[in-house]
């Protein structure tokens, strides 16, 4: 084998472990609360007084094109599960600087029918204390207030559904 070959394997598994590693960090510790003064669709909701729920964090940007890929699925499970105690909170984490206008963010939530909890994280307070490195990134927190399943990008969008049934599911 040659040296190019194996830098080229070491690179792609170094690759699979940083996100594999970023998929779990977080995983059985306290979901930090989101302190975004600016939110939409709702009043500040804070993590301690949704406890008995089960609670989605999603890490999302409007220009995102996997966040849009996403969207669908996000916005049917606040469609079937929110009246069972399941609460989706889609932080807005922006990656370029037309994303932190308020206003667009706005108009996107409304053209695109996004009828859950917004909160504005221009100044990424709340990406930085989950730890989060993408978009878009998807946190469910148990109705004990701890993070219990990571999933980063697109996908997995059945065993995600699962875990919310299971912790839906759960005594409060």
């Amino acid at each position: 084998m040659t040296p190019q070959w194996m830098a080229a394997i070491g690179a792609m598994l170094a690759g699979f472990l940083l996100t594999w590693a970023g998929a779990n960090a977080g995983v059985g510790m306290k979901a930090p609360d989101i302190t975004s003064p600016t939110w939409l669709n709702s009043e500040p909701l804070r993590l301690a007084n949704l406890k008995g729920n089960v609670v989605l964090v999603e890490f999302w940007t409007f220009g995102c094109y996997n966040c849009r890929n996403v969207e669908p699925y996000v916005k049917q499970w606040h469609e079937t599960y929110a009246d069972q105690g399941f609460v989706i909170i889609g932080v807005h984490s922006p990656e370029f600087s037309h994303e932190r206008e308020i206003d667009r963010v706005r108009r996107y939530i409304k053209d695109h029918d996004i009828r859950f909890a917004v909160p504005i994280d221009n100044d990424f307070s709340t990406w930085n204390a989950y730890g989060n490195r993408y978009w878009p990134a998807m946190y469910l927190i148990d109705k004990r207030g701890v993070i219990c399943h990571v999933r980063i990008g697109e996908g997995g969008y059945r065993e995600t559904e699962q875990m919310i049934q299971s912790l839906l599911a759960e005594p409060s």
